[in-house]
């Protein structure tokens, strides 16, 4: 291992909040060559640790961070799911479509509303998977989904939004509306 990285992941794991940030632009600067050892921090039981490398993977891009941050996702710790979701964000790619998808179902509800602000920023590759998992998804997995849809803005969505518009659920009708006014479709009233 390089000296250079060796001291930013010993910084980057140090306990100190301000150095260990002050170490992400260094390990995003190297790229690839930080991979490994980010890795390596990721399998760690150590909490802190997990998170500042998944903090580090989000600055660092590329298809092996990409995937970690995807693993990451799956976390038993809600703040590394949250920071994953936060880093695929940053980084949108439709390869994270499918887990972002899935984390809509995640309990910790931040985490579930992270993974919606991803696949918005992912676009309109996103919309079939979402529009797939609101015919299946739970009412809060349900409300984000349509919610990342109103974000998106895809007109391939529009059966689907207009299908919402009687749901049980007054948000998913919310978000179900708001979606179609963007697109310039919202509700066309007769007088009988």
């Amino acid at each position: 291992m390089q000296p250079d990285l060796r001291a930013l992941l010993a910084d980057l794991t140090s306990g100190d909040e301000a150095r260990a940030e002050s170490a992400v632009p260094g390990l995003a600067a190297l790229g690839e060559a930080a991979l490994p050892g980010l890795l390596e921090l990721l399998r760690t039981p150590d909490r802190d640790r997990r998170w500042w490398a998944t903090r580090a993977l989000a600055a660092l891009g590329g298809d092996g961070a990409i995937s970690a941050l995807v693993r990451a996702l799956q976390d038993p710790e809600s703040e590394i799911r949250q920071c994953a979701a936060l880093g695929l964000r940053h980084q949108p790619v439709a390869g994270a479509v499918h887990a972002l998808c899935a984390a809509l179902n995640d309990p910790d509800r931040l985490t579930a509303r992270l993974a919606g602000d991803a696949l918005i920023a992912v676009g309109p590759r996103a919309t079939p998977d979402l529009i797939e998992l609101i015919a299946q998804a739970g009412p809060a997995a349900k409300i984000e989904a349509v919610r990342a849809l109103a974000g998106i803005g895809d007109q391939r969505a529009i059966p689907a939004l207009y299908s919402l518009l009687d749901d049980p659920s007054a948000l998913v009708q919310h978000w179900a509306e708001e979606a179609l006014e963007r697109m310039g479709v919202g509700m066309v009233y007769f007088k009988p």
